[in-house]
């Protein structure tokens, strides 16, 4: 039976692909939502590793803060925290442009890159 932290993480793998597929369709507040998704799940993942469980929450800086992220992953996470939120509802933020999509994947992949060094 495999782990469950690699499954958390294959699946944030493939929110990351299908956050890129969004972006390439231009359905920005898709794409906004699953890279953040996939960060969400890949620092759940190392949180699982290390400590069996996770907290039911979002919040990708509190996320990274707790499985001692270096200060540059919590900065991308505060990047990406925001679209959780805004690309989810239509009355809760501003519409992305393809460059704010291209920032906020960045991030995201920087945070697997990461995540996947630590794991």
């Amino acid at each position: 039976m495999k782990e469950e932290f690699k499954e958390w993480m294959e699946k944030a793998e493939k929110d990351l692909k299908t956050a890129k597929y969004t972006l390439d369709g231009n359905i920005f507040d898709a794409a906004v939502f699953y890279a953040q998704q996939s960060a969400e799940k890949a620092l759940k993942s190392l949180l699982l590793k290390n400590t069996s469980k996770f907290p039911k929450i979002h919040d990708l800086t509190k996320l990274a803060k707790l499985v001692k992220a270096p200060k540059k992953i919590i900065e991308f996470c505060s990047i990406i925290n925001p679209g959780y939120l805004a690309s989810r509802y239509p009355d809760m933020g501003d519409d992305y442009t393809k460059k704010d999509c291209e920032d906020i994947i960045k991030a995201a992949e920087e945070v697997l890159k990461w995540t996947k060094r630590t794991l």
